[in-house]
């Protein structure tokens, strides 16, 4: 009888294990996958960017610097490696261009452009499907940390190999900060 509840016990742990590892296996593929749409929407992103920039380079041929550093912040981006320089090149990408469309504002002739105003809303499109997809990352990625970190799956994540995924956060203070919004009318000098 002692021999059968321990075979039992044995089968039940044998069973709780495997499901753990499964779990913990499925959770890093997640993390993995959710990666990579990350990638596939970032790679949309800086393929775009040349076009912008070459669409507006003759219109704008004084303002070289902003598409000088649109280019150099591109490049930054697309051989930036792992969660953090990712999140670091990307985040700096995203104020040059942001400074590139503010000086494109200043351009009536860029402002009516079909070319322009295609290009910026495919980028806006972008980054929107940047954002949903960065959030999957991180909510998948924390699953998979409080997974490995809880017990008793913690005493199967070596087994796994399971070590922390890094979450994407925003590390600029220029990205965290919140817009100014002025609402108020103003009546015009008489």
């Amino acid at each position: 009888m002692a021999t059968i509840v321990l075979l039992v016990v044995l089968v039940a742990v044998a069973l709780w294990v495997i499901g753990a590892y499964n779990g913990l296996i499925a959770l890093k593929n997640q993390v993995v996958n959710a990666w990579k749409q990350i990638d596939v929407q970032l790679k949309r992103r800086h393929d775009l960017i040349p076009n912008l920039v070459n669409t507006v380079k003759g219109a704008m041929e004084f303002e070289r610097g902003t598409l000088e550093a649109v280019i150099a912040a591109r490049n930054k981006a697309v051989s930036a490696t792992g969660v953090r320089q990712t999140a670091q090149a990307e985040g700096e990408l995203t104020q040059a261009l942001g400074r590139l469309f503010a000086l494109t504002e200043a351009y009536p002739d860029l402002k009516a452009n079909q070319n322009v105003l295609q290009l910026q809303e495919e980028l806006t499109s972008t980054e929107n499907k940047v954002g949903f997809a960065r959030q999957l990352y991180n909510d998948v990625a924390t699953q998979y940390n409080i997974r490995q970190a809880t017990f008793p799956t913690m005493l199967v994540a070596g087994l796994a190999k399971a070590s922390p995924a890094e979450l994407w956060e925003i590390e600029d203070a220029a990205e965290r900060a919140v817009p100014n919004v002025d609402l108020s009318f103003h009546k015009p000098a008489t």
